[in-house]
Order: structure tokens, then sequence, then C-alpha cells
């Protein structure tokens, strides 16, 4: 369902000018921060792929991608807009030559056409996607809670510039980030919803990254959804954080270590996705012809609107809105871009 929500007496402090010179603020010391302390080279990426590649994100499994037809291409299957880069990336790094303890990351650029708009969800989608290699033997909880506590530092330190910037920006985030699994919350908040459980611990935390997301939990079910061919289910997470504008739990981050044969191999029998193991990119992984990787997408709009102190995503990024929407934003004083 379409809706929005407005905080009481909310104002934006910027105007749209001014929104716009300070969005780019965020977004340039936020990516040059985070390439300097993961070692990042910052390249190009498809905005679509070949459905054939099985290179495009599945997500939960369930959203539609967009797909069009290219005139003169001689195969016969449409090209479809990518839903995230988590898969391509992998391929990018054998490709370019990275080596190990190198990374990349890109500008996405999506279009989720399913996606409940409200006010962190749009159709548009904007994040920096990003993948480094790692060794087989650094594929393990340590690696993957110092990548998380690196990432979270380049949000501390992007907080505290723009706090220099701007006079109405408070700092909000806490020193540290807390690290929680899945089955710890259900264990924690039995009888709460996925989405009450986060709510309880962010709000209580400050920032949390919630690890191991995508598996199937004591209760039978699982947090979230999440595609068996890219994340290791055992070795993923999301980087979540209160947002006082909205009293919220934000999720800023979804990252992880990236399958390998063997966890490739019992995912996609456990998701009942054994049909991919015959595309091109599943089929190198389980042939162990790709590197070993983490990596993971940082939502650009979701970044600016956090660090920005805004009410809703599209303050920050130019999308299509339901009138009824933009009507109640309009009257309610949220400036739609």
């Amino acid at each position: 369902m379409d809706e929005i929500k407005i905080p009481a007496g909310y104002h934006s402090d910027l105007s749209l000018h001014d929104t716009q010179v300070a969005i780019k603020t965020v977004k340039d010391f936020f990516q040059q921060t985070l390439a300097q302390k993961l070692n990042l080279l910052r390249v190009s990426a498809p905005v679509f792929v070949s459905p054939s590649s099985g290179l495009n994100d599945n997500l939960n499994g369930v959203e539609r991608p967009v797909s069009f037809d290219i005139k003169g291409q001689e195969e016969k299957e449409n090209a479809e807009i990518v839903h995230s880069l988590a898969k391509w990336k992998r391929y990018a790094l054998k490709k370019y030559g990275f080596a190990h303890g190198e990374g990349l990351y890109t500008d996405m650029i999506a279009i989720r056409r399913d996606e409940d708009l409200d006010n962190i969800h749009s159709v548009y989608v904007d994040q920096w996607d990003w993948e480094k290699i790692i060794s087989k033997e650094e594929r393990t909880m340590e690696t993957l809670i110092n990548t998380v506590r690196s990432i979270y530092s380049v949000l501390r330190k992007t907080e505290k510039y723009m706090a220099v910037q701007y006079d109405y920006i408070e700092e909000i985030l806490p020193k540290e980030i807390s690290f929680v699994s899945t089955q710890e919350l259900v264990d924690m908040y039995p009888d709460l919803t996925p989405k009450e459980r986060e709510y309880k611990i962010v709000r209580e935390k400050g920032a949390v990254f919630l690890m191991q997301v995508g598996k199937t939990l004591s209760n039978g079910e699982r947090h979230d959804g999440r595609a068996p061919d890219y994340d290791d289910w055992e070795l993923n997470g999301d980087i979540l954080v209160y947002y006082p504008v909205l009293d919220i739990a934000l999720e800023l981050s979804s990252m992880g270590i990236r399958v390998d044969e063997d966890s490739l191999d019992s995912q996609l029998t456990e998701a009942g996705c054994d049909d991919r193991r015959e595309l091109p990119f599943q089929k190198a992984i389980l042939n162990k012809e790709l590197p070993y990787t983490i990596g993971g997408g940082i939502g650009q709009s979701r970044i600016c609107m956090f660090f920005l102190r805004k009410a809703h995503i599209g303050e920050v990024h130019v999308s299509i809105w339901p009138e009824s929407v933009r009507k109640a934003a309009e009257e309610g004083g949220v400036n739609l871009l």
C-alpha cells in the first residue's frame, strides 16, 4: 500500500536548491572515505543484463524485473534492468584483474516496479555497490565483523563532517555498532514480527548489524528473504540505525561474505532453486572459477535522507509518486523533488 508518514511539526531545514548542494556534499565525502577505508576503485557498471546470464539479483524471488527488447539483437530474449549488481561485481573483479585485498565500487541504479511505496521505499533505487576479493581462509565471522566496523566508522565520520557543514545536524550515531543475529532476536522477542524485532533492538542500541539474514530460524521462518546465490546466509547481515525523524529502524546497507561452492550448493537446494546450477554465474562459482569475495550495497538516497534528516526519500531523489502522496507531502511541508 502506498502511504506517507509526516512527523508532527516537520519542516525541511534546506530549500530545494540547498538540498541538491547537500546531497552532493554527502555523496562526495562518503564515497571517497569509503573507497579509502576499504581499498576500492570506482568502475563503470551495467544498467541492464541478459536473463540467461544469471547475473540479475533475484532479491526475495518474487519481484518482477523491468525488461525490454533491443533492436538488432540476434538473441530472442529481452534485456532486464538490474535489481542490484551483487553477482555482476564478482565477475567484474576477475575480468578486470583485481588482486587479493583490492575491491571495486560503482553507482547502481535500479527500477523496482513491485516496491510498496512509503517514506523510505521508491521505485527508483540508487546505491553504492561494492565488492572486494578475500581468500577462502578469510571467509569468517571475524572478517565480516571487521568490515562492518570499517563501514560504520565511515558513517560516523560522514555524520561528523555534515554536522560541521550544517548547524541543524546533530550527531546521533552511537560510538560503536552492536552485533545481533536473527536467531538471537527471535529468542529475545518471540512474539514480535521481524520488523518489530528490528525496531526494538535498534531503538535500544542506536546502531545494529543484524546477522544471518536468509537462513531458516528455530521458529521455522526466515527473518527476511535473501537470494540463495550471492550472500552466504551464515556470514551476512544488514546495517540498521535508529532514525528519530520517523521513529523507525532504517536499513542503510545489506552486505555479506559471498557464497563459495559449498554454501551455494546447499542454499540452492534449500531454496528450491537447483535449476540455477546451469546458469553461467552459478556454474562458475560451483566450479571455483570466480574469486572469493565480500561485498554489499549501501543506499545512496537512504544515506542522504539520514544525514540530512529528511522525512521522505522523495526529498533526496526524483521518482514518480501517486497523486495522493504528492498532495499529502505538499500539505505537510515535505518538498518532493
